[in-house]
């Protein structure tokens, strides 16, 4: 694959808010991003909506969390590879705006997977274009640092199980998984990005 060239996705990349009025906006018109808005794929997008506002108001940082970001002496760009239909991305998302909005140093963007296919091969996960894909840029060179996701290592865990032996059905496992992340309060998530932000902080 030839090298990627970041501006053009950060050019017509969203901030979280505009993410939100663009869901709400397609909702009101009885569509979702991406091209499938089937009920499925609607359903879906209404749930992530409920669980997007229930994290903005509940989700609170780490005391770690909070200390290292008052330290950073990088500037960074989070871009962020999502689409409104999918629940990892609902789950994940409104930590990463809490985080960005607790230092100046975290400038958070999000773009859509099914129209920047070509950023999206760039970072699959066993072969598959799993979001949501966080990819970390110096906010001065947009050179990549590095990346994280689709999802925490134990909803990752259940995800290999469920693929090796698939005795639950889609419905089921994907209750499993919510429940997982509920019983876990984005805890995972921020453990696995405090070791890597403070990784990328010592490469300077």
């Amino acid at each position: 694959m030839k090298p990627i060239s970041f501006q053009p996705y950060l050019d017509k990349a969203f901030t979280y808010s505009q993410y939100r009025d663009l869901i709400d906006k397609l909702l009101a018109e009885g569509k979702t991003t991406g091209e499938n808005h089937s009920e499925f794929y609607l359903d879906y997008t209404k749930m992530n909506v409920h669980r997007m506002e229930r994290l903005d108001k509940t989700t609170t940082l780490t005391d770690d969390m909070v200390e290292v970001l008052g330290n950073l002496k990088r500037k960074y760009i989070w871009l962020v590879i999502t689409e409104a239909w999918c629940g990892d991305a609902a789950q994940n998302l409104p930590v990463l705006n809490l985080i960005a909005k607790q230092t100046p140093n975290i400038d958070l963007r999000l773009v859509l997977r099914d129209e920047n296919l070509e950023l999206m091969d760039h970072y699959l996960t066993d072969g598959g274009r799993s979001i949501p894909k966080l990819i970390v840029l110096d906010a001065e060179t947009l050179q990549e640092i590095g990346h994280w996701g689709p999802r925490p290592a134990g909803a990752q865990a259940l995800l290999v199980a469920h693929k090796a032996n698939p005795a639950q059905t889609h419905e089921d496992f994907v209750k499993e998984v919510q429940l997982w992340y509920a019983k876990d309060r984005t805890l995972s998530t921020q453990h696995e990005l405090l070791a890597l932000l403070q990784a990328w902080e010592r490469q300077q």
